[in-house]
């Protein structure tokens, strides 16, 4: 059986009673969309074995010994996202603007001289990077002839007295959503075939569902680094990352038609919201063996996050006859441990006299080996981390990037590919990630100003509920298109 996709239905599963994590918190946190300053957004972040850029910090830390000065870069962008979602025939999108500082960071040159053996230069650096921005809005709207979110309910409650509901079942039935058979007092129907009354469930109803999600992951980079002899470049970087997600949704079902239950339309509404903190340990190194080839090598450890969990939900229902009922639950609070899979980077860069920069990046880490853990409350987390090793498995991640330079202008493009990280049966085991980026920058001796415009695409399916013994769940197709302007200011010291 299918499992749920990403970002598909991830909140229900909480109002079970007990922790719910699942496949998609461990990939939505296990992630990276390397950010950064313009100049590195502009060459699709292909910077493993460039360096040179604050950027790189947390990417390739050895980046850092490339500096030969202390350095102070700001990245203020604009961020637009689109998500056009097509329901059954219907056609609906929304969109965000923000505006946001993902990168702002500073190397400070410790050791610099002009010798040509031993240590040339040794740096330490701080760079605030944005990972990853959740920001998104989302509607899906069209109407549906074969189930209701009333049948998940339904199906949940089935095997339990009104006294033992599952939560979300349980607002159900008390705003008479679902209700039990006649006869029978652990069986249940919808108001869609009057409770079981009037067999089969008559649909049709309008839908329209809502997701507004907010948030992002940050590294704040720590590093030192330099150059010996010209040849090697090294360095390590601690990262301690910041972690904010909140997701809201409201999912809607309204008819038109006369139903014998006299079932007129209800709302469920949900809020999701996590904030943790992570740490990671990054060592890198480039090599140069001859002057116009840098080779990188890096390596990422885990992100071992703690996370604090938020969450509650809302069921309203209204009926002809002048019925009106509301149902929730308390809040949900609890925290966990999430360990992300660890990575290794290698690139290649070659440049052209002093005109041109080519580089590739090739990047590898294998989701399947997330984990969850307890922090302190004894809940089992094996059946989500077997989940998680059933569902994911590894990705590459690809990132080309070119930069012309003409005197003191600079123009440059990038390309990235974030590969597959579901397995072949999962609904969106062909779900990837492209990226097209350009830029161009202008650099005088102490400032540099640098601008960059970058293309996100990916298409994914959306599952709006659940439904079991064989009902086909509502899925949705996401189109999404993020494009991304940014702007960097540097300045040099001591030049």
């Amino acid at each position: 059986m299918k499992r749920i996709s990403l970002l598909i239905f991830a909140v229900i599963s909480l109002f079970a009673g007990v922790n719910a994590q699942n496949v998609d918190d461990a990939l939505r946190y296990s992630q990276v969309f390397y950010g950064g300053t313009a100049r590195f957004m502009s060459m699709g972040g292909a910077f493993t074995a460039l360096g040179g850029d604050i950027s790189t910090l947390s990417q390739n830390p050895a980046g850092i010994g490339i500096f030969r000065a202390s350095e102070l870069t700001i990245t203020p962008q604009l961020f637009h996202i689109k998500t056009t979602a097509g329901f059954n025939g219907v056609s609906s999108s929304d969109n965000i603007d923000k505006f946001n500082l993902p990168q702002i960071g500073m190397v400070i040159s410790l050791i610099s001289n002009n010798n040509e053996n031993g240590l040339i230069t040794l740096n330490l650096g701080y760079s605030f990077n944005k990972t990853n921005n959740y920001s998104q809005s989302t509607l899906i709207q069209g109407v549906n002839n074969s189930s209701s979110m009333a049948d998940y309910w339904a199906v949940r409650g089935n095997g339990n007295t009104k006294t033992n509901l599952p939560d979300d079942a349980w607002m159900a039935n008390k705003t008479f959503l679902i209700d039990t058979l006649s006869g029978l007092n652990n069986l249940y129907g919808t108001a869609f075939s009057n409770y079981g009354d009037n067999p089969p469930s008559v649909y049709g109803q309008n839908i329209k569902h809502f997701i507004s999600n907010e948030g992002y992951t940050g590294e704040n980079d720590f590093s030192i680094g330099g150059n010996y002899s010209n040849k090697i470049f090294f360095g390590a970087t601690l990262g301690i990352t910041t972690l904010r997600y909140t997701s809201q949704y409201e999912h809607q079902e309204s008819t038109d038609l006369s139903l014998p239950s006299q079932f007129q339309n209800f709302t469920y509404t949900d809020y999701f919201e996590e904030k943790g903190t992570g740490y990671s340990l990054k060592l890198g190194a480039i090599i140069k063996p001859i002057e116009a080839l840098r080779i990188g090598l890096a390596f990422h450890s885990p992100t071992w996050y703690k996370i604090d969990n938020y969450s509650y939900g809302d069921l309203t229902s209204h009926f002809t006859d002048g019925g009106q009922y509301e149902a929730s639950i308390d809040p949900l609070r609890f925290n966990y441990a999430l360990a992300t899979p660890f990575r290794v980077l290698t690139g290649v860069a070659v440049q052209i006299k002093k005109f041109m920069l080519l580089s590739a990046d090739y990047e590898f880490v294998d989701y399947s080996t997330a984990r969850f853990s307890e922090t302190g409350d004894g809940h089992n987390y094996s059946d989500e981390n077997n989940e998680i090793k059933n569902s994911l498995k590894p990705s590459s991640n690809i990132r080309f990037g070119g930069e012309l330079r003409l005197n003191n202008i600079y123009l440059r493009t990038g390309y990235g590919f974030y590969g597959k990280s579901f397995k072949s049966r999962d609904d969106n085991s062909n779900l990837d990630y492209n990226t097209i980026s350009f830029g161009a920058g202008i650099r005088e001796q102490n400032i540099s100003i640098d601008f960059a415009f970058t293309n996100y695409k990916y298409s994914q399916q959306y599952i709006l509920y659940p439904v079991n013994d064989g009902v086909d769940p509502a899925v949705a197709n996401l189109n999404t298109v993020k494009n991304m302007f940014t702007l960097t200011i540097g300045y040099k010291f001591g030049i």
